[in-house]
């Protein structure tokens, strides 16, 4: 599995600021909705239950909000970036600036499992955080992501 196999260049945005997490999370549902055709309020909800049980934001500025849905016949991803650091509670409690949500069919296993484990493992690459951080352009974030996928591979 690569990163360019469950993220379409259109599904890539950098947004000047969001208020919180509720509205970071309907950015997603949104996204999801013009780029996948999902149900916004299905993907909202679902996003909103899983953080629920515990916060996704995994430190050093990145959170990784993933749900199950019904419907998908594939995992597929949406990158945020934002230019204001959202407060996410994270685990390092730093706010979040880089969003990597995955969304997965409800029956999904391991397909599940392994797309959060590279997505993870890649944003985990501090080089890579920072060209991220130096990139607005929606094209360029998804250059930078689908590149990273041969660094990690090997």
């Amino acid at each position: 599995m690569q990163l360019s196999e469950i993220l379409k260049p259109g599904a890539v945005r950098s947004l000047a600021q969001v208020t919180s997490k509720k509205r970071l999370f309907q950015e997603l549902a949104d996204l999801a909705n013009a780029e996948y055709r999902l149900n916004p309020s299905e993907v909202l909800d679902a996003l909103q239950e899983r953080e629920s049980l515990g916060p996704t934001g995994v430190g050093q500025g990145v959170a990784l909000p993933h749900a199950r849905l019904h419907g998908l016949d594939k995992v597929v991803g949406l990158f945020l970036r934002l230019e204001k650091p959202l407060d996410f509670d994270a685990v390092d409690r730093k706010p979040v600036d880089l969003i990597f949500a995955l969304l997965a069919p409800e029956s999904s296993g391991v397909d599940h499992l392994k797309a959060l484990a590279l997505v993870s493992r890649t944003l985990r690459d501090g080089d890579l955080r920072t060209k991220l951080r130096a990139n607005d352009n929606p094209a360029a974030l998804h250059a930078v992501l689908s590149a990273a996928q041969g660094i990690k591979a090997a």
